[in-house]
């Protein structure tokens, strides 16, 4: 139905809804903002290679063979402010897509343009996953981005001609072209954190690394020789070798570095590309979030969801009360943890009853990202995302289903049963079909909020509660209320619906909000926001 998906990534007072199909905007340089590399790579016909030519082309094509030139483009984003531009999905056209570049914006400065293709997202290869996922890496970045790029009429001249793209990009970066490491060390109490700094001589800001053999830092994951890039979420480069002896002492008991070997480091340097934490393999990093997949028992999930607020004052999705033997309980969810994502889909700006939802609508299956708050409070000091370095907790899940009773399997097949989709079918009656429907707040889908006793709804098998998955053959679990009504009464006399029922002990009913007055002591308690689920 949907010709394009968009990645809408600044503010949304300029979002523009026209389509720009192949109109480029020519950006200037502006300091501090700009940083462009330009790789360039000639294919040529040679006849002594014949048709084992990888990139050979016909006679016909000789003078139309280009110079393909792939840009690096380093975004900045100012605190508070936009990358400026979109990354589209487009039907009739292939990869991901750069349009509506906010003129003089981040995007447009760093050399971006209209129908540019996105090959890179911080030296990782994005041309062969989805839009979600690319989208979700970006958004991931902070407020530095690295992008790699590739005008748009050159991309699909490359992809016509059998140009194999990641093998164009290998080649220009050449052999040994590692990525960082974000390494956390934990002092030993004999031999302290095992690694001290050397100031490169001649070269302000950069510093090389001296271990300890089988010292703290060496069982971190640094390697003599390597470079010191990043320190506690601070860059190095513009510091001093005594303010950074100055921030070793403050370090404590633990310490988080970002180093890079010699020779990759110097791979950087000759492109321009910025050596950032999102693109490093963490390395001995604690507390990180975790990703729970967990399969919907006769109760539901098992747990209680509460928007809390902390003594900061910000306010998070916190996971209580989970019940024993519980689908969450064997996927190793723990009470306390803050919820960060449901299905790959970061939580932070949706409301409570919008999280509710997007469970909801997941059936008897979610995947959820939590982490401790104790993870939460490292991530952020160190300015970054708890999502960029996940662990999955599939494995563990699996483990502990493996052990399950039969009894519980036998709990779930039937719950499962009991909540296949089902095909209803009404003839119009004289006082109509006999139901009304209702819609999530904050959100798209329908449900059947009442059936008339003795009517068409109730002969045909509806139930209060059933969640509609389609109408007269059209899904419609993305759409809203009103186009949900539309298309029943476009239906006519007759009307087909596939629903299926919402088990459990009333597994997403939410609690009232107190309205009571209160004390201090007693103000989070009653403005939290409850979900059983």
């Amino acid at each position: 139905m949907f010709g394009h998906t968009a990645l809408l990534l600044f503010h949304p007072s300029v979002w523009e809804t026209a389509e720009q199909m192949g109109k480029t905007h020519k950006m200037r340089s502006s300091p501090g903002l700009m940083e462009i590399t330009e790789l360039t790579d000639k294919f040529t016909f040679n006849p002594k290679e014949g048709i084992d030519n990888p990139v050979m082309v016909s006679t016909e094509d000789t003078d139309s063979v280009r110079t393909l030139s792939l840009r690096l483009c380093v975004l900045k984003q100012e605190e508070g402010g936009s990358f400026g531009f979109h990354l589209r999905v487009e039907r009739g056209l292939q990869g991901h897509i750069i349009r509506n570049i906010v003129s003089g914006g981040v995007a447009g400065c760093s050399g971006l343009q209209d129908g540019d293709r996105l090959l890179e997202v911080n030296n990782c290869y994005v041309n062969d996953i989805s839009h979600p996922e690319v989208a979700r890496k970006i958004t991931l970045s902070g407020q530095q981005l690295c992008l790699l790029v590739l005008d748009g009429e050159q991309y699909e001249q490359a992809l016509s001609r059998g140009h194999i793209l990641q093998g164009l990009i290998r080649a220009h970066k050449g052999e040994g072209f590692k990525p960082p490491r974000l390494c956390h060390i934990t002092r030993d109490p004999a031999s302290g954190l095992g690694i001290t700094f050397t100031p490169v001589q001649g070269e302000k800001g950069r510093f090389s690394v001296n271990l300890s053999p089988g010292g703290a830092a060496e069982k971190a994951g640094v390697c003599k020789g390597d470079q010191l890039v990043w320190m506690n979420g601070a860059t190095v480069s513009g510091l001093t070798h005594s303010a950074l002896s100055r921030m070793m002492k403050k370090c404590g008991e633990h310490i988080t570095i970002l180093v890079i070997d010699n020779e990759s480091e110097k791979s950087y340097m000759r492109q321009r590309m910025p050596i950032l934490p999102p693109m490093a393999v963490p390395l001995n990093m604690p507390n990180r979030a975790r990703k729970l997949h967990l399969v919907s028992g006769p109760d539901g999930f098992g747990f209680l969801l509460r928007l809390e607020k902390k003594p900061t004052g910000r306010a998070f999705h916190v996971l209580r009360q989970i019940e024993s033997e519980s689908s969450a309980k064997r996927a190793g969810m723990q009470d306390g943890e803050l919820l960060l994502e449901v299905n790959g889909e970061p939580v932070e700006p949706l409301m409570h009853e919008e999280i509710v939802d997007r469970v909801r609508l997941s059936g008897h299956q979610v995947s959820l990202t939590t982490i401790t708050q104790k993870g939460m409070d490292f991530y952020t000091q160190l300015g970054l995302s708890p999502l960029l370095f996940s662990e999955d907790g599939a494995a563990r899940e699996k483990e502990s289903s493996v052990s399950a009773s039969d009894a519980e399997k036998s709990a779930q097949k039937k719950v499962d049963r009991s909540s296949m989709p089902r095909q209803c079918t009404l003839q119009k009656g004289p006082s109509g079909f006999g139901f009304h429907l209702g819609c999530f707040p904050q959100g798209p889908g329908t449900f059947v909020s009442q059936v008339a006793f003795g009517g068409c709804g109730q002969s045909a098998g509806l139930l209060e509660g059933d969640v509609v998955m389609e109408v007269n053959g059209q899904n419609v679990e993305g759409k809203y209320l009103e186009d949900v009504i539309m298309l029943v009464k476009e239906g006519g006399q007759l009307l087909s619906l596939l629903v299926r029922e919402v088990t459990g002990k009333n597994k997403f009913k939410q609690t009232e909000t107190p309205t009571r007055d209160v004390s201090n002591t007693e103000q989070e308690e009653d403005n939290c926001e409850i979900s059983y689920l």
